[in-house]
This record gives C-alpha cells, sequence and structure tokens, in this order.
C-alpha cells in the first residue's frame, strides 16, 4: 500500500526502530483493516519491538494489502482464531468505527490487551460498557490519537510545555483540516451512525491534544456546531465541526474540524496546533510549512528571550509505542493513563451529542 503524504485514511509514519523489549517478548495481532491507520499503528509498534504474528479481515483483498506490508505473519480464518491464541498480548484494530469498542470488549474479555484507531467508539453507552470492562478485566483499552502520539512537532511541543517554556498553559487552539478524496472513501465513511459524526472522528485528536498540553483532569464542552456544507447528497455526513472547552484548571479550548483541505495543498490536511502560555506561546506546524517547506514538524516558540523555530522531523522519534508495549508486559499506565485515554473520547461525545446543526 502506498502511503502517500496527501491522503490521509493512507497516511502511516515511519519512524526509527527503537525496541524496548527482545524478540518474540511482545507479540500483537491486527483485527479489522477498514482504516488505514492500522499501518500507522503496526508501524509504531514493530519499530518498538512488538512482534506481529496474526491478521484477520474478511475482506480478502484487504489482507494481501496487508501482508505486502507485513510478509512474515499468519492469515486467520476467523478472528476467534486470534482472540484464543495465548502467545497475543494485544490486538491492534481499524474497524469501521461503529465496530470498534465491540471487539475491543471481546478482547478484553480474553484477556488481551487492546489498541484501537480513533475514534475507540462511537456513542456514550458503548464507552459505559468500555469503562466497566477495563474495571472488571485489569485490561488496557489504548488509543491511537494519532495527530500527537504519531507527530514528532506535538512530542517535541510537549516536552517544553512540560519544562515550563511558556509558564502556565492557559488555552490550547487546534485546526484540523481533512481533505476528503470522496472517491476513495468506503460507503461507512459518509454514514453519521458508522463514524460517530465530525466532532467524534476527528475532534477526539484535539480534545486529547487540549488535556495533554493543559495538564487538565476534567473539562466540559461549552459549545460545538457542526454542518454539512458540500455533500448534501450524503445528508448524515458533516463537514465542518467546531468546539469551545473550558478545563478545570480553568484553561480554555477551541477546535475547527473539516473536510475542506484543497487539492493543491502538499499534504492532506495542514494541522495546526496554537498553545498560549504566561510566559510565551507555541505554534505546531505538523505536515507543512505552507509555500515554504514541503516537510513537517516544525515548531515555533516565542518567549521573553525571542523568536526560536525547531525543524524536528527526524529528530524526536514516537516513544507512545515503546511506552505502550512496557505498559502491557508491566501492567502500568505511562504511555496515556486510562482515565485520559476515555476523557477524551468523552468530551468528543459530548461535544456531538450537544452540537447545533447550523443548516
Amino acid at each position: 500500500m502506498s502511503f502517500q503524504k496527501s491522503d490521509g485514511m493512507n497516511y502511516a509514519p515511519q519512524g526509527q526502530a527503537r525496541a524496548v523489549c527482545g524478540p518474540g517478548e511482545f507479540r500483537f495481532a491486527a483485527i479489522g483493516l477498514d482504516h488505514g491507520h492500522i499501518y500507522g499503528m503496526c508501524n509504531g509498534l514493530v519499530e518498538a519491538g512488538g512482534e506481529l504474528t496474526w491478521v484477520f479481515d474478511p475482506d480478502p483483498q484487504k489482507v494481501e494489502r496487508f501482508r505486502q506490508t507485513y510478509p512474515i505473519m499468519k492469515i486467520a480464518r476467523t478472528e476467534t482464531e486470534i482472540l484464543e491464541d495465548p502467545t497475543v498480548a494485544l490486538v491492534a484494530s481499524a474497524p469501521v468505527p461503529c465496530e470498534r469498542c465491540p471487539l475491543g470488549l471481546r478482547v478484553l474479555d480474553h484477556g488481551k490487551d487492546y489498541f484501537t484507531d480513533k475514534p475507540p467508539m462511537t456513542t456514550l453507552d458503548q464507552l459505559t460498557a468500555a469503562r466497566a470492562k477495563v474495571a472488571t478485566t485489569g485490561r488496557h483499552y489504548a488509543v491511537y490519537y494519532a495527530e500527537r502520539l504519531h507527530s514528532e512537532a506535538a512530542i517535541y511541543a510537549g516536552d517544553l510545555v512540560q519544562r515550563g517554556a511558556i509558564g502556565r498553559v492557559l488555552q490550547v487552539l487546534g485546526l484540523g483540516p481533512h481533505r476528503v478524496n470522496a472517491p476513495s472513501r468506503p460507503p461507512w465513511f459518509w454514514e453519521r451512525a458508522k463514524y460517530g459524526g465530525i466532532l467524534v472522528d476527528i475532534g477526539s485528536h484535539q480534545f486529547e491534544q487540549f488535556l495533554f498540553f493543559a495538564s487538565a483532569k476534567e473539562a466540559r464542552v461549552v459549545h460545538s456546531q457542526v454542518a454539512n456544507y458540500r455533500w448534501k447528497e450524503h445528508p448524515t455526513f458533516e463537514d465542518f465541526g467546531e468546539a469551545t472547552l473550558v478545563a478545570d484548571n480553568g484553561a480554555t479550548h477551541y477546535c475547527r474540524v473539516d473536510w475542506f483541505t484543497p487539492d493543491g495543498l502538499g499534504a492532506w490536511g495542514d494541522g495546526r496546533t496554537l498553545i498560549l502560555g504566561t510566559d510565551g506561546y507555541l505554534e505546531l506546524r505538523k505536515y507543512l510549512d505552507v509555500a515554504r517547506d514541503k516537510q513537517g514538524d516544525h515548531v515555533y516558540l516565542v518567549d521573553h528571550r525571542g523568536e526560536h523555530h525547531f525543524a524536528v522531523q527526524g529528530q524526536v522519534g514516537f516513544p507512545y509505542f515503546g511506552q505502550l508495549i512496557l505498559d502491557c508486559l508491566h501492567r502500568t499506565q505511562n504511555a496515556m493513563p486510562q482515565r485520559h485515554t476515555f476523557l477524551a473520547i468523552e468530551l468528543a461525545l459530548r461535544a456531538q451529542a450537544q452540537a447545533t446543526r447550523l443548516e
């Protein structure tokens, strides 16, 4: 499969191999290949030392494309073959969004950890079920919030924030534009009941970043709006969404997500994050610097000493995946606390549920 930067559905970053475990120590499988993010998820785990041993999807064409990238593995005839293999520690998945939580519950019931694409569920009832299952099984329900976890700019900015480079964070502003690539989209992409709505689907990225950068433990949705401006032939699709949140520590958040990236842009979206602090501010230009640099991962810092630019592509790596493997091996929660993982999608689900429809 080709991982073109212009195609967000098949955008799968690759980093340097930094194994945190020995050969065969952490075996994982892939179930559900409906979204190309599964490649980025598996890349990260393999680079961190994981061994991809099984794959299952009911579509043999998807399986064959997957095997072209990861040739050393077994093809399962059923999902059950993987779930009943005691050597598999974790299942990575990217099925249709509404199917992600039911699969995750089955994975946890079989004593395995679960790593799913965002959004990890599409309803509040599913979230309640997932929280209960984690509590009873003690397993991890991890989520691929890639716009932070697979962005070196975001990782570098997180280190700056945690070192106090801009003081206390007051606001996080997130922009998540995407290119729709309509001819390549499967039918479920256009059905809100299956993808969850725009604030759930791609808004969850933004809410997770807000919680992380602002060090927030709780937050509430103040206002949210959605619209379908362009795709009237798909009446439940949403191509525009925005939301405002406030955290328990007083930090605020505004995000805008949309499907209006023009064809002339050299990436699938001009994803940006701006972080305002008491002693400076940061801007992240994640995927390119428009009309200046086709490379991504630019971090701009303005503080009391001056203006600073950091080009960090290939310099930082993606530590989340190694941390996740170690969490699974040692039953810790260093990669991303479970509470944080679920709070991000809860905010997205609540923003979606209360959104005003602009039409």
